[in-house]
């Protein structure tokens, strides 16, 4: 791909990206156009807060993508598509495994993720949509074997597939279609199951659940059961506002 082509890369690796999240299962903590908090203080603002997060320009975003991601994997001179496949899967799981895979992929030891020479020559042996499609299997091999697949694994599908059908159409020379709509890939917009969100909130509830079920079994009156019932709620309401507090009070932690 011509260096020409990055904004239409990047414009693709937006629309999955999404805006601003902090979402409870992402490790990544606050996050906007798939930028991370400590991204952000890393190339713009030292000790930057959740708000300035949530603030992010896309151009603040764009060089940041460029200069760790595109240029660090030396996508420039990548065949077209492979350059594609590995910037986006360098995004989502870390430019020392896309490089690595990269590597791997082509036959090389993968003790090094930098593109070389060898890389380059290795890929000029190699036909270019079959190395596409190897390498965007075996990201969604990885992304099965993460713990929070569960969460995730919708959009990540729907992400790698997408990566795939692109890059080959870049292979190809083909005419290309306009990036896609905002997904659901964007970690925020994935709904969090409740065990993960209210997880001592539904203990609590459910311990109040089982003793008042045990009341009524050994003949405690209705107002006794009810009693127990209303308790248990009011519990659960406290741990809830207990576990928001916490919530709130990380997302402006320091990285």
């Amino acid at each position: 791909m011509a260096a020409s082509s990055y904004d239409a890369a990047l414009a693709r690796l937006l629309a999955h990206e999404g805006g601003y999240t902090n979402h409870p299962a992402d490790p990544g903590g606050p996050t906007n156009f798939g930028i991370t908090i400590a991204d952000y203080r890393k190339y713009v603002k030292p000790g930057a807060s959740a708000a300035d997060v949530r603030a992010m320009t896309v151009e603040e975003a764009k060089a940041i993508y460029r200069d760790k991601y595109w240029a660090a994997q030396r996508c420039d001179v990548l065949p077209a598509g492979v350059d594609n496949a590995v910037f986006d899967y360098g995004v989502n799981s870390g430019i020392g495994r896309s490089g690595r895979v990269l590597h791997r992929v082509l036959g090389l030891r993968d003790d090094d993720w930098r593109t070389g020479d060898d890389v380059l020559a290795a890929l000029a042996r190699r036909d270019t949509g079959k190395v596409i499609v190897t390498i965007c299997d075996e990201r969604l091999r990885f992304l099965q074997s993460l713990k929070t697949w569960g969460v995730f694994g919708k959009g990540w599908s729907a992400r790698v597939a997408e990566v795939k059908a692109f890059s080959l159409q870049l292979a190809a020379g083909a005419a290309l279609a306009p990036p896609p709509a905002t997904t659901s890939a964007g970690k925020g917009e994935v709904p969090v199951p409740r065990v993960v969100q209210h997880g001592s909130a539904g203990a609590v509830i459910a311990a109040g659940a089982a003793a008042a079920r045990q009341a009524h079994q050994s003949g405690a009156s209705a107002g006794m059961v009810a009693a127990i019932a209303v308790a248990s709620i009011a519990a659960a309401i406290v741990a809830y506002a207990l576990w928001r507090w916490r919530a709130l009070r990380q997302q402006d932690k320091p990285a």
